[in-house]
């Protein structure tokens, strides 16, 4: 093999917001681990510096009938396309462009550009509305919107999609490609038609959920708590939240860009000294990750179930995995929420350095469970600590 075709060019392929930047930053930071030169070029990156207080931030930028922006964003990729080009000349192994590279156009120059090169496209796709509106979210948070409002961010940002759909070709006569559920780290479909350089170990990479680390916390003390009550929504109480403090102390010194936590008080008002003592951290709750329902028991004592709804009490305590609350849940039922908020949580962070989600016992022993083989019938009686 010449030493060109040890090298590979990565093009990232999807609407906005599918994910692809992430995929792009695992890609790399596990090439880098393993000592393999890999940089990201990124369009959307390079357009902000070279037009700082633009308003790039409105749609019409994007559409395919505004020739002046359209000839500017070609002038970008282009810079990016030479600059991968030139760092694979030197000692760069993969370089990966980070862009929509949605038309054919767009990917018959990039193919012209890098004809010496071998080229592997991985085009992400993800029909998950509430995902793609969390994604959506986390880029209305950037600078390049920081002149509208989100109501007004969202509204442009949707048109800019709509405009890229206009040209959006899929995958299909390229030579080598990868396409890929991103929410659920699942192909759908690949053809690769030359040997690929590192290809075994990106296909691995793009299935599998990488972290260096996850935080897994309960919420602090609450109301409910001290009174031995399950479910609710009850607030913190005054030792819950100096926990909570410690807590931000405990993780000032280490990295946290999200957090994830329910959709319940607690576990938001647990994030939010640690948040606060972040220097760039965000708070996503995610209905996922809520409490076990208990239905028609929320709310009660155990002491309560089990004097005024004894056969509920004790047919729980028979099989805990496999009971469902009336009306409400088990841990048998959640088993598949778990994991899609699992999924949405790898989805959602931008860096494979550090996780952090704060639920609650049940939820947690689910989590747990998920990354630890147990019995079902231990998952339980997992110890969780306050």
């Amino acid at each position: 093999m010449s030493p060109k075709s040890n090298k590979l060019c990565i093009v990232m392929v999807g609407l906005p917001a599918r994910g692809k930047s992430t995929i792009a930053i695992r890609l790399k930071e596990t090439f880098v681990n393993s000592s393999i030169n890999a940089r990201i070029f990124n369009n959307g990156t390079l357009r902000k510096k070279r037009l700082p207080g633009k308003d790039t931030c409105y749609a019409t930028f994007f559409d395919p009938e505004n020739k002046p922006a359209v000839d500017l964003r070609a002038k970008f990729a282009m810079t990016n396309i030479k600059k991968a080009r030139h760092y694979l000349a030197d000692k760069g192994q993969v370089a990966i462009l980070d862009a929509t590279n949605v038309s054919n156009a767009r990917r018959a120059l990039i193919e012209e550009q890098m004809k010496d090169y071998p080229v592997l496209y991985i085009e992400c796709v993800n029909t998950d509305k509430e995902i793609l509106y969390l994604g959506m979210m986390q880029k209305l948070d950037s600078t390049e919107f920081q002149s509208l409002t989100k109501e007004e961010a969202s509204k442009e940002f949707i048109k800019r999609i709509h405009f890229y759909e206009q040209i959006y070709a899929p995958l299909l006569e390229e030579k080598n490609f990868i396409r890929m559920d991103s929410l659920h780290n699942c192909i759908l479909e690949e053809k690769i038609s030359t040997g690929l350089p590192l290809y075994s170990r990106i296909r691995d990479i793009l299935v599998t959920d990488m972290v260096k680390d996850l935080f897994l916390i309960r919420h602090t003390e609450t109301l409910f708590n001290v009174a031995d009550r399950i479910g609710g929504d009850s607030s913190l109480t005054t030792r819950g939240e100096e926990q909570a403090l410690a807590l931000a102390r405990f993780f000032q010194k280490k990295s946290v860009s999200y957090i994830f936590t329910s959709e319940k008080n607690r576990t938001i008002q647990t994030a939010n000294p640690i948040c606060h003592a972040q220097d760039n951290c965000t708070i996503v709750p995610l209905k996922e990750f809520n409490e076990i329902d208990g239905g028609i028991c929320e709310g009660m004592s155990y002491e309560e179930i089990q004097q005024s709804m004894p056969e509920v009490y004790f047919s729980r305590k028979t099989d805990k995995y496999n009971y469902v609350y009336p009306k409400g849940e088990g841990y048998i039922s959640m088993r598949s929420r778990i994991r899609v908020g699992i999924k949405k949580a790898f989805y959602l962070n931008r860096s494979s350095n550090s996780i952090m989600i704060i639920g609650h016992r049940a939820v947690n022993r689910m989590i747990l469970s998920h990354f630890l083989y147990r019995r079902d019938n231990d998952v339980p009686y997992i110890y969780v600590p306050q």
